[in-house]
């Protein structure tokens, strides 16, 4: 059985990793500044994130790689550190607890 703490705190950070992709997907049909409703909430919410992780982010990334980026961080803690920390060994495919609810429930709504 999974620990309360670590299902929430891998909630957290799956919420905060799939932001920083739907950031990095909004940046290709519109631009950061853009006014578009969702665009500009992406910003509010991923960039004091994005400028925790800035020291170790490459010079040469630009507009989505950012996000991209560090989102890929959020998903190393999550594939690696979580199970480490539970005293797993791997976890393996859709073992992160929301995405194995979102996949469940996908699954019961169109079965």
């Amino acid at each position: 059985m999974v620990p309360t703490w670590a299902i929430i705190l891998d909630y957290v950070l799956g919420m905060i990793m799939w932001t920083l992709i739907g950031r990095a997907a909004m940046n290709i049909f519109q631009r950061e500044d853009s006014t578009f409703f969702f665009m500009r909430v992406f910003v509010k919410y991923t960039n004091p994130i994005i400028k925790i992780f800035k020291p170790i982010t490459p010079s040469f990334l630009f507009g989505g790689f950012i996000a991209l980026y560090v989102a890929w961080f959020f998903y190393l803690f999550r594939f690696y550190a979580m199970p480490y920390l539970l005293g797993y060994d791997v976890w393996g495919m859709l073992a992160f607890p929301l995405e194995s609810d979102f996949s469940k429930q996908l699954y019961r709504l169109f079965n």
